[in-house]
């Protein structure tokens, strides 16, 4: 058999436990055959809690300490994207696509940084620019997604922006976009989208997948990256899939106190005595609040409570996204059949990190690394990839650079943190002792210093702030809700975990990458 096709499909703030395979209330058939005919890692975690240091070390294979990627608004420089596995493959003979959110590079930034990305740069790559990008020869880019309002600014955007603007009625979608359908709830970045399912930006990354497999280069593998930007917020799923689940039926948090006392002191900072700009949290989000739907909360929106009913619609709302992208992979997975390319492609399907979703009374994301938010489902299906296995290994989207290149028969230019899935897939007696992750938090952006390192292993969960050491550790099996914080209770199990922190290698870039925005 050739050299296998490699189709790594992702989400974004995609829970682990939100598929139909894990119990939970949420229609989702394709990814659950898809599921079901290939393995599952059970106890996969994101290397970071953020869009940006969780992407760089999914391309990379490395932790954001090394590729310097620590905190969202800091940009992946060129030559160490060009490094992680889409360059190292093109290199050997495939040809390599990026469709979708890349979040590579900042978009939202304080200046123009010349990358496709930027908001300001954009409008500088001409309309039959394709890449390359990151390693990646070919690219089809979404840069503005959850800000959509920012279409009223053409010519930003790149890919979908100007596709959505061409026919000159980009403003009326942008209209409809932003059209609030009843019942209004009131609930934090929650409304009923009136755009049309066809301008919805996963039905364009499921049309512009298609159109690729079906003139992608004959006789040469290839590596294509499909990245949706849902289910992160907004919460603006358009109809019908904004209907599909009803409120009264969805799957409520089992544990919604917060409990702050209880915890490690930073949560409480975080939640409650941050010294910030009030303004700063809902300038990120100033799309929704120029449409007067996001209650400013003493500008911390991140951590609004919302009551069970506007909850359960935000949780409706959050199911019809994804419900929405796998319509999207069941046509992708599909048009795999059509072309006669599934059997010799590898299928990989993951998410960047999840969302708490209304986990100890919170929402979205942030720093503290509950299950909900650190979790993220890992699917693998293809040639020689056994059907209906699950592992219980612990394992990273670290591990996607270094199983991308193993299962392609390319040696890797360097040395990832990552190991390939392939080994345990293949060997059945090999193991995984430990999961791991780390979040340097920008002072600027979250108005606390943090550096946050967790290690997750089949059981347990150890997360230490470095400059503290404070922290947390729960053991899974007894405590699932993460009710118990047994760091202080537990002295031989946290030596255990630090000495797993410790083991990290030593390879971390000396001096911070700048800034460039706040995403």
């Amino acid at each position: 058999m050739s050299r296998p096709n490699i189709l790594i499909i992702t989400t974004d703030q995609h829970r682990g436990d939100c598929y139909g395979f894990e119990g939970r209330k949420v229609k989702t058939p394709h990814i659950d055959q898809l599921a079901a005919e290939g393995t599952r890692f059970q106890h996969c975690i994101t290397p970071s809690a953020m869009c940006q240091p969780a992407r760089a070390s999914m391309l990379t294979g490395l932790y954001p300490l090394t590729h310097g990627v620590v905190d969202n608004g800091i940009d992946l420089p060129s030559e160490t994207g060009d490094a992680g596995f889409a360059g190292q493959l093109g290199r050997n003979g495939y040809h390599t696509a990026f469709i979708g959110k890349a979040h590579f590079s900042s978009y939202n930034t304080f200046s123009p940084t010349g990358t496709p990305e930027c908001h300001q740069s954009s409008p500088n790559f001409a309309d039959d620019w394709t890449g390359p990008y990151m390693g990646f020869e070919e690219a089809q880019l979404l840069v503005l997604g959850h800000e959509l309002k920012e279409m009223a600014s053409a010519p930003k955007g790149l890919h979908y922006e100007r596709w959505l603007r061409r026919d000159g009625h980009g403003q009326k979608k942008l209209d409809l976009y932003g059209t609030k359908l009843p019942p209004d709830v009131g609930a934090i970045q929650t409304w009923n989208s009136a755009m049309p399912v066809a301008w919805h930006h996963s039905s364009w990354i499921g049309d512009r997948v298609i159109d690729y497999l079906g003139r992608r280069k004959e006789g040469k593998p290839f590596c294509l990256w499909a990245s949706f930007s849902d289910p992160h917020m907004p919460f603006d799923c358009p109809e019908p899939w904004s209907r599909l689940h009803h409120p009264e039926e969805v799957d409520l948090p089992p544990f919604r106190t917060r409990e702050l006392h209880k915890r490690p002191w930073w949560h409480k900072a975080y939640v409650e005595d941050r010294s910030v700009d009030p303004e700063l949290d809902v300038a990120i989000y100033d799309h929704e609040q120029s449409l007067h739907r996001l209650p400013k909360r003493n500008g911390r929106a991140r951590n609004y409570n919302d009551t069970e009913f506007q909850l359960r619609h935000t949780i409706a709302n959050y199911y019809g996204m994804i419900s929405l992208i796998d319509h999207n992979v069941g046509r992708i997975l599909n048009a795999l059949d059509e072309q006669g390319l599934a059997e010799n492609t590898v299928v990989l399907f993951t998410s960047d990190h999840g969302d708490w979703l209304g986990d100890h009374g919170m929402m979205l994301k942030g720093p503290m690394f509950y299950e909900g938010l650190l979790r993220v489902a890992m699917i693998l299906r293809g040639p020689g990839i056994p059907a209906g296995q699950i592992s219980q290994e612990p394992v990273s989207n670290t591990d996607i650079a270094a199983s991308a290149l193993d299962w392609a028969g390319v040696s890797p230019e360097l040395a990832p943190h990552g190991q390939s899935l392939k080994t345990l897939i293949d060997q059945p007696s090999a193991t995984r002792d430990f999961a791991y992750g780390e979040w340097d938090l920008n002072p600027q952006n979250w108005g606390l210093d943090l550096k946050l390192r967790v290690v997750r292993t089949t059981r347990h969960k150890m997360t230490m702030e470095m400059n503290s050491g404070a922290g947390e550790l729960y053991d899974l099996q007894e405590d699932p809700h993460e009710t118990t914080n047994l760091f202080d209770q537990e002295s031989k199990l946290k030596k255990e975990f630090e000495d797993m922190i410790r083991s990290r290698p030593n390879d971390q870039i000396r001096e911070a990458l700048v800034p460039s925005g706040l995403h």
